[in-house]
């Protein structure tokens, strides 16, 4: 399995500054942000499944562009699975007609360019020999994160989150773990915007942290601009021993 950052970023302003979305393989994204949007036509044509992780703009700010970009480029439906209230609320609220079409209907109910499949907590979809499974996250809307697994090591993305004691105990059973990408959205002057948010600060992730009981490389994203400097210092000050690293934009994960 091949994981690339297309986006890990908690806002934008500039080229390197894209918000969360991960291409994997070639087929295959988790969340659609704006990092999306530096595929090519053909690499997005060849996207046949988007995960998300939950309904936040700067998670599928790309999904409603993405599909009309490449309408004539493809024969079957782009598969959308996420949570049944997630898929509510971008149904609802986005691809309605009044914000974009609903290309669930488009060009017919019967052949649509879109559709929607409902996952439930804990369920694994397998895709050939790849297996996605929905974990715990605490979001202000309901969110959930992924276990990416090939088989021979799995990668786990926690998507927006805050303290989630539901999280760990999953994530400590996964005996082939090799990365954990966590956010860490503010920098700890902004602890109590970060609690307001469902979202993390240095503090509160060296905390959450400690829950983890086997050994993963670990990655922070989800930085907003212009904290990120002074949020990893704070990081490496505060869980030093466990060696987070940023996750950037365009790298690749393979395993």
């Amino acid at each position: 399995m091949k994981v690339r950052i297309l986006g890990c970023s908690g806002g934008i302003g500039g080229p390197h500054l894209r918000t969360t979305s991960m291409l994997v393989d070639h087929d295959l994204l988790v969340d659609a942000g704006t990092g999306v949007a530096d595929l090519s036509r053909d690499e997005l044509a060849g996207i046949d499944h988007v995960f998300l992780t939950h309904s936040h703009l700067d998670h599928i700010a790309s999904l409603p562009l993405l599909i009309d970009s490449v309408s004539d480029l493809r024969e079957q439906a782009l598969t959308v699975h996420a949570t049944a209230a997630t898929l509510e609320i971008i149904r609802k609220h986005i691809f309605n007609w009044a914000i974009w079409p609903d290309f669930t209907l488009i060009p017919s109910r019967e052949k649509p360019l879109m559709q929607y499949r409902p996952i439930t907590l804990g369920q694994s979809v397998c895709l050939g020999q790849r297996m996605i499974t929905a974990l715990p996250a605490e979001h202000t809307v309901p969110a959930v994160g992924y276990q990416l697994d090939s088989g021979a090591a799995s990668l786990v993305f926690t998507g927006d989150t805050t303290v989630n004691d539901a999280f760990w105990p999953v994530v400590n059973r996964i005996g082939n773990l090799r990365y954990l990408l966590i956010e860490t959205a503010f920098a700890n002057r902004e602890q109590r915007l970060a609690e307001i948010s469902k979202h993390l600060c240095p503090s509160m992730l060296a905390s959450e942290l400690r829950k983890l009981a086997i050994d993963a490389e670990i990655y922070i994203s989800h930085l907003k601009p212009g904290q990120a400097e002074l949020t990893m210092a704070e990081v490496r000050q505060s869980a030093g021993d466990l060696a987070p690293k940023m996750l950037q934009n365009n790298q690749v994960f393979e395993f």
